[in-house]
């Protein structure tokens, strides 16, 4: 085995340049989250379940954006290290593509079926009407989020990573204006509850959209991507994008339908645990934002690599992304056994649901010891190497195999205490920790990529 740390301080450089940002975008995201929480939360825990519950739903969305996003950025990598602009806007076009599509299938589904969605999540009646109301005020966001989300993952695969940080922060106090204003009806503006938080997320979408979407198409000369290219003919590209993208799509969707099936099994142990989930999901994302910039920054920097042909490099760099994951690991660790208190009250809960809270983050602090080793490589490493075939399989036979019916066991069966229930929930993560690192050694994960010109000398 190779070692965990390499001697190449160009390269801890280069990964801390893209991961940084990104890094710091995520929390600011978080941010927002955890203030639409604490908002939300303030007006009172009915209202707090059904803004979670009804964001489950928007995040599978996200999920299959970021599926999107990501499996493009796997190809957006790899030609921008050949300095393949041709191919690159190509990619570019059957992404945006993909993604507005995608949008108005979930556009369509929010308008017809709003009730039904919820009733997915929850069987309270006042929870559901909730959430119906925050799903109404929600249904042009699918767009604004879409594309501004894939056309963010593009611009930070060409080492563009401020615009997106600079628009995060904007929209950060957008965000937070927007809903105190909306949520509790302040300076003049009529007092709104649930739909003020919906409202309050839409106006920042709009921000981000126009800033993010704007400056790709108006003003980005690295990809010199404008809205006349979405139109403009892909040819056989389309192979490729299929073989590489289409599975990191495919594995982010049905992983979103998994997670959602975790959601569902939440959200039938009581409003409580809801309650408790929703506090500490967004504690678990302020600790996790590190190992995410960093396993966007492990499949950028490995396309980079094999870009230029080098695979023993890349493959030095594999273990060097696998050293950063445990230490990363350790470290959001830590900072939820030392924030889990303070966040806990800082919302308005029940003291039943401190409880819960308390035990979710005990477990979450564990689990996410193996979730940072694993996400550096799997979204990381081994999906910037293009294997996604392999990825899609391993992703999904672990969730559905073993933290699905596990978790339903532990939760509706056994109604064991919630440290253990949410531990069953995400085994997933602990099994793909081990299962990457034996994938990393094999060398299997580094695939060829063609290029447009490539597939026009066939």
């Amino acid at each position: 085995m190779q070692s965990l740390f390499i001697k190449d301080k160009k390269f801890y450089s280069m990964v801390a340049k893209i991961a940084v940002p990104i890094a710091l975008q995520g929390l600011i995201t978080s941010g927002v989250n955890m203030m639409d929480t604490i908002m939300v939360g303030a007006v009172g825990e009915t209202e707090l379940s059904a803004v979670s519950l009804a964001n489950q739903f928007i995040n599978i969305f996200h999920i299959f954006c970021m599926g999107i996003g990501m499996g493009a950025s796997v190809l957006v990598a790899r030609y921008y290290g050949m300095k393949d602009t041709v191919s690159l806007k190509r990619t570019v076009a059957i992404m945006l593509r993909l993604c507005l599509g995608m949008s108005a299938l979930f556009c369509v589904a929010t308008i017809l079926l709003p009730r039904q969605i919820m009733c997915i999540y929850t069987v309270e009646e006042e929870i559901i009407a909730k959430g119906i109301e925050y799903l109404n005020y929600s249904v042009i966001t699918y767009f604004l989020l879409g594309l501004s989300l894939t056309c963010t993952i593009v611009l930070r695969n060409v080492e563009m990573v401020k615009i997106p940080l600079y628009t995060s922060i904007g929209a950060f106090f957008i965000n937070v204006g927007a809903n105190y204003a909306f949520i509790f009806g302040k300076f003049g503006l009529p007092c709104m509850g649930v739909a003020g938080a919906a409202v309050g997320t839409l106006v920042a979408r709009i921000f981000e959209f126009s800033m993010i979407c704007g400056y790709l198409f108006l003003r980005d000369k690295k990809i010199g991507f404008r809205i006349k290219d979405l139109f403009v003919p892909v040819g056989n590209l389309w192979k490729e994008y299929i073989r590489i993208s289409i599975p990191v799509l495919v594995s982010d969707g049905i992983l979103a339908l998994g997670n959602n099936s975790v959601a569902m099994v939440i959200g039938r142990l009581g409003e409580s645990f809801v309650a408790a989930n929703a506090v500490t999901a967004v504690t678990q994302q302020l600790s996790s934002v590190l190992i995410q910039g960093f396993s966007q920054a492990g499949a950028i920097v490995t396309g980079y690599t094999l870009g230029q042909g080098d695979r023993e490099k890349a493959h030095r760099q594999g273990y060097a992304f696998l050293g950063l994951g445990i230490v990363f690991g350790a470290v959001a660790a830590g900072i939820i056994m030392l924030i889990s208190e303070p966040m806990i009250r800082a919302y308005n809960l029940l003291p039943q649901t401190q409880d819960i809270a308390r035990e979710l983050m005990l477990s979450i602090s564990l689990i996410v010891l193996f979730q940072a080793t694993n996400s550096i490589m799997t979204k990381g490493v081994l999906r910037g190497g293009g294997d996604t075939k392999i990825l899609m399989v391993a992703d999904n036979v672990f969730l559905w195999v073993a933290s699905i019916p596990l978790g339903v066991i532990a939760g509706l069966v056994l109604e064991l205490p919630a440290f253990w229930i949410y531990f069953f929930l995400k085994i997933d993560q602990v099994l793909k920790a081990v299962w990457c690192v034996i994938r990393l050694r094999s060398g299997k994960w580094i695939k060829k990529i063609k290029s447009s010109k490539e597939y026009m000398e066939l």
